[in-house]
């Protein structure tokens, strides 16, 4: 867990490590030669073609992850060439009758002889550009990078969350992978010998064209009680992103009578959130196809689920948040941004909003003031295994729990991935408090409460060392009195820039507002810019000795000299 760490990690390469050579990531040997029509295939290259023709896309972005990238000039190469022969095609076609064709265009001539037409944007070639290193997760579309280059349409290649993108069109293509049908079906048959279980069939999208084949071969092998999931954009679905069967529908909470079997290995956030939802999980691992003899592996996350409800619980105590925004692609991102400011502020806590691109525990590390982050991304990214950060990292969804009192916090083993489920949940529990008059009594209390003095509030404790913390909620402080300091006021334009200096015991303020960020800064940074290496102190006996202007050295490069004396220096 992050918060055990005595000191922050390394933000710089060892020396000895410099030259280091990095072994390349790649989903294949390099070395075995590949001919362009397996490449068409597995890139899925006719449909792509297809689908850029009917949309008349000029501009196409195209966005590999690191693992593809070595594919990535020769797949350009066959998209190019497959646009190319449809334009020469186009210019090809003339009417076969080129003398009416001639007539008719002197016909016309005079008449359009004063016109200008330019040339429209559907005549002009298109033009393709490789999109290398994304912006955030591989798995998100990258219309940040695609914005860069004018782009029309982005291709996303691999693996992919699926989550909806707010600006650009996206043509997905999860590309081909063989998997051999035999032992996926002698796997199945070993784990669920009754031919009558209710199985639901899945797998990641990457092997997701397996499905239906796999399905009809287990049909024919007698099992009853079968469902092929289809791939939906849907990241907030019962089962994220796939089809479930219609008595799922209509009762989400029958979904506990199936299990699922899946071929290749989930991500972890898939895993948490079905965990609570379905009866069990089988893995049929992807990585040797060579095997024949591969056993399906259950899935087990309540460790996991432990360690997140371990850290999201330390984590009710601390008193300033940092916001991570690790998408600008996903739809209503920027609306979750608001719902999680609001929240914290209804708690007293005070939150500060970074955009760093790629997330690592370099980067995060550098704001020492931040107890606890919470990052705002697809539903894939937004699981952060914090055990070599500074501070933990958690999601919306576990941020809701953490913010909420000892007595009110419940933790039922159910995890959410999508920031959807957290935008609707106050919706829903509106409904039902209208519903129940009990529950609106006792809100009414509760604002009551609020609105007491926070003398009267009951003490809290950190969780993990038992100590009272006195400084939890420091936005429902009430802000101390400015004092002024050497003739400055807090009042004025330059209010909202000025830090006033203030007693001893006192929480600094900037433009009149508590700033437990700048009363961070005053207390506990040992470091606090360029010339704060030199303690500058003033004589009490005389302050206004401190004012007086001095000379200072003057001379040049090779020699300096102060005032007039002739010693060089």
């Amino acid at each position: 867990m992050g918060s055990e760490m005595k000191s922050a990690p390394v933000l710089s390469t060892a020396d000895d490590r410099i030259l280091e050579e990095i072994d390349p990531v790649a989903s294949r040997d390099p070395t075995i030669a590949v001919s362009d029509d397996e490449l068409s295939i597995t890139y899925d290259i006719e449909r792509t073609l297809k689908e850029i023709r009917q949309a008349r896309y000029k501009r196409i972005a195209l966005q590999f992850p690191d693992d593809m990238l070595p594919d990535a000039p020769r797949v350009f190469q066959l998209l190019s060439r497959g646009l190319e022969c449809e334009e020469n095609s186009a210019n090809d076609t003339q009417p076969s009758n080129q003398a009416d064709a001639s007539s008719a265009n002197d016909s016309l001539a005079h008449a359009v002889s004063g016109l200008q037409v330019e040339e429209t944007p559907s005549s002009a070639p298109a033009r393709l550009t490789i999109l290398a290193d994304t912006s955030y997760g591989t798995c998100c579309v990258d219309e940040v990078a695609a914005e860069h280059v004018d782009a029309d349409v982005v291709v996303h290649y691999g693996r992919s969350c699926l989550s909806p993108t707010a600006r650009l069109p996206v043509i997905y293509v999860f590309t081909h992978k063989n998997l051999p049908l035999e032992p996926v079906v002698r796997a199945f048959q070993a784990t669920y010998p009754d031919t009558t279980t209710k199985v639901i069939l899945a797998a990641d999208v990457t092997f997701a064209d397996h499905v239906p084949t796999v399905y009809t071969r287990l049909v024919e092998e007698g099992y009853t009680n079968l469902y092929a999931t289809e791939i939906v954009h849907e990241p907030s679905s019962s089962i994220p992103n796939r089809t479930v069967p219609e008595s799922v529908q209509e009762a989400p909470e029958t979904l506990s009578d199936w299990q699922l079997f899946h071929i290749s290995d989930p991500p972890t956030a898939l895993l948490m959130t079905l965990a609570s939802r379905v009866a069990a999980i089988h893995i049929y691992p992807t990585n040797d196809l060579s095997n024949e003899d591969v056993k399906p592996l259950p899935a087990s996350t309540a460790a996991v689920l432990r360690r997140r409800y371990g850290t999201l619980a330390s984590l009710t105590t601390v008193p300033i948040w940092g916001i991570l925004i690790n998408t600008l692609s996903v739809k209503n991102y920027l609306h979750i941004v608001e719902h999680v400011k609001e929240r914290i502020a209804e708690a007293g806590k005070k939150s500060y909003m970074f955009v760093v691109g790629k997330l690592n525990a370099a980067k995060v590390a550098n704001f020492s003031e931040i107890g606890g982050w919470v990052v705002i991304g697809c539903w894939e990214s937004s699981l952060v295994d914090s055990k070599d950060f500074w501070k933990p990292v958690i999601t919306p969804f576990e941020l809701e729990l953490a913010l909420k009192n000892d007595a009110d916090r419940v933790w039922t083993g159910a995890w959410q991935s999508d920031f959807q489920a957290v935008l609707d949940a106050p919706a829903q529990e509106a409904k039902g408090e209208e519903d129940d008059p009990e529950t609106s009594n006792g809100a009414t209390m509760s604002e009551e409460d609020d609105m007491s003095e926070p003398e009267s509030a009951p003490p809290e404790f950190d969780f993990r060392t038992g100590r009272y913390v006195s400084h939890s909620r420091p936005m429902r402080n009430p802000a101390p009195r400015a004092s002024q300091v050497d003739g400055s006021s807090t009042s004025g334009p330059s209010a909202a820039r000025a830090l006033a200096r203030r007693a001893k015991g006192d929480l600094a303020m900037i433009g009149g507002a508590v700033s437990p960020g700048a009363e961070f800064l005053r207390s506990q940074r040992t470091w606090k810019g360029l010339g704060s290496d030199f303690d500058i102190k003033y004589d009490e006996e005389d302050p206004e000795d401190s004012t007086l202007v001095k000379e200072g050295r003057k001379g040049i490069a090779r020699g300096y000299t102060v005032g007039d004396t002739a010693d060089k220096h």
